[in-house]
């Protein structure tokens, strides 16, 4: 009975499995599933421990041994999508970032995308201009702090909080002079709603970037937001294209295109490359999803995509949730009790750390502090060309692409919005998309030196010393030529392996039209000689061609076959 018990105990054991997600404020969630569960029981399971209703705009994101991020299927069994060994750990994040987050219904998911968004200041990938840094810090101050009070905040309180990737002094000051002047008897439900109004107009907000590299091999970010499809590269915001504009989305191995049309008669396509084939195809899955979400008016209007227009070839993915369209419409359904909510505070995190060791530009050397004074977070000042902008293959007439401003803005006739005076280089979060290594080397060794190079002295370190202008001149030189020799391999390498998935492509046509033929003959053949008694087949045995083929090959060959079948069942008798 004991051991009957024991194996009984066993099975179940092996029908099971731990789960842990992060949740936004560095909580941990702990629960055992079947193993056949499918992502919608465990994402129901955590909705339910938040007391959340208005769930669509979040996804649970895991990461597999190879470092690449994925967004759990909800349709689809958990145990058949991680590729590593359970326990798992995941986490919850926002993955369709709300047009208007502070139109929400419940004052539950604000408070959670708030956190989303902290967390996007915090790790960079939410740029803003200086003053727009210190009035959402003050706001985070003001939410999780309350009113400032001399007892408690002594002076140079908000240094102990790090908000961003680095800051410098003087944004600390500007920090605490606006929570201490500006913000005074404003409740935590109120500070955050205030820097929701205020983070939803910034560029960058939703942007969960990409890391790519365009046709000239340049690196770039790729992103998708409520309002369209982005493209940072350098400081700027090089493409934009609202999301009605664009048509296509597809990948082959490392490659990612973009059609869009943007006028009447004027068809982009833009190219850019991946790390990997697995990154190609995570960021293709998360654009198709953006797309489905925010651009359709009906679930009912959901389609499955395929990654590729080539034969027998290519990825299939179909969206399988609401639409932004559903999603307000059902929230404006609710109608219940405002669910209590816990607030963490200021707390050290993984994420969002509130430690007094966090880089600073007093710790830069003094080599350094003249192109970095301003700090990461400037930018988004004014609308002007790039000068690294991305080549674009175009198939009408028209005029170069202009990507226009987002839909709730006024239009602006310049195609690039600076995003910051330094690089855009969201730092590596918890759960990191894989980057190229030359890449993670220049960011660890940003991290070394206490914060990144503005654009000036990227420029001259590269042409070399900076004081001798013969030497930079002649760097530039060698690196223009140097882009140019790359372009224009990185093109022809392009053409040719479009040419080799052609052919490749017909010769799969090919190949498999001859085996359904043959299958095809196989089966009229056994159909006319077997015993069914059919018109059409009646006629077929009737004409001399096939009374031919019936004796002087189907015959023989049966015959012979039957020989064949004997010689080898009289060897497996005599043994």
């Amino acid at each position: 009975m004991l051991s009957r018990l024991m194996s009984g105990s066993v099975r179940n054991l092996e029908r099971e499995y731990m789960c842990t997600v992060r949740l936004l404020d560095d909580t941990e969630y702990t629960c055992t599933i079947q193993r056949d569960a499918k992502g919608q029981y465990l994402f129901d399971l955590i909705c339910h421990h938040l007391n959340l209703l208005e769930k669509d705009y979040f996804g649970i994101r895991y990461v597999d041994p190879d470092k690449q991020r994925h967004w759990l299927e909800f349709t689809k069994s958990i145990s058949k999508q991680m590729k590593s060994q359970p326990p798992f750990t995941m986490c919850l994040r926002v993955k369709f970032y709300p047009p208007d987050p502070a139109a929400l219904k419940e004052e539950i998911t604000r408070y959670l995308v708030f956190l989303q968004i902290k967390r996007d200041l915090y790790h960079g990938r939410l740029l803003c201009k200086t003053s727009d840094a210190a009035l959402l810090a003050a706001y985070i101050l003001q939410a999780e702090i309350g009113d400032y009070d001399p007892g408690k905040h002594p002076e140079g309180y908000s240094s102990k909080f790090q908000f961003f990737p680095k800051h410098s002094e003087k944004l600390e000051r500007r920090i605490a002079e606006i929570h201490k002047t500006e913000l005074i008897g404003q409740t935590p439900e109120t500070a955050e709603l205030k820097f929701l109004q205020k983070a939803q107009m910034l560029e960058t907000y939703g942007v969960d970037p990409h890391p790519c590299k365009d046709v000239s091999g340049n690196p770039a970010f790729l992103a998708f937001t409520p309002f369209g499809f982005v493209v940072l590269q350098g400081n700027k915001r090089v493409h934009f294209l609202k999301w009605n504009e664009v048509t296509k989305l597809k990948f082959e191995g490392k490659t990612f295109h973009i059609y869009a049309n943007q006028k009447e008669d004027k068809k982009i396509i833009l190219t850019y490359f991946a790390p990997t084939p697995e990154a190609c195809k995570h960021l293709w899955k998360c654009g198709v999803e953006n797309q489905a979400f925010y651009k359709l008016e009906k679930s009912s209007q959901v389609r499955t995509v395929s990654s590729s227009n080539l034969f027998f070839k290519g990825s299939r993915f179909r969206y399988s949730g609401r639409v932004a369209k559903e999603v307000m419409e059902q929230s404006a359904k609710i109608k219940r009790e405002p669910p209590e909510i816990h607030r963490a505070g200021l707390v050290p995190s993984r994420s969002c750390p509130s430690i007094t060791h966090g880089p600073r530009l007093s710790s830069v050397p003094r080599t350094r502090r003249r192109a970095v004074h301003i700090s990461i977070m400037e930018g988004l000042e004014s609308l002007r060309d790039s000068a690294h902008s991305t080549p674009v293959r175009s198939v009408s007439h028209g005029d170069s692409f202009m990507p226009r401003s987002r839909s709730h803005l006024t239009d602006s006739g310049d195609g690039t919005a600076v995003i910051s005076d330094e690089t855009y280089s969201p730092s590596d979060s918890v759960l990191p998309t894989p980057v190229a290594e030359h890449s993670l080397e220049l960011a660890v060794s940003r991290q070394i030196n206490g914060a990144p190079c503005s654009i000036e002295e990227e420029k001259e370190s590269e042409a070399g010393t900076p004081s001798v202008g013969d030497v930079a001149e002649l760097g530039a030189d060698s690196r223009a030529a140097g882009s140019l020799q790359s372009a224009g391999g990185e093109a022809a390498l392009s053409e040719t392996e479009q040419v080799n998935k052609f052919v490749l492509s017909v010769l799969r046509l090919l190949l498999v039209t001859i085996g359904l033929l043959f299958v095809l003959l196989l089966l009229l053949i056994i159909l006319t000689e077997s015993d069914l008694d059919i018109a059409f087949l009646r006629d077929i045995r009737q004409t001399p061609e096939f009374e031919q083929f019936h004796y002087e090959y189907f015959c023989p060959l049966r015959r012979w076959f039957a020989c064949k079948l004997r010689w080898v069942g009289g060897l497996l008798i005599n043994k």
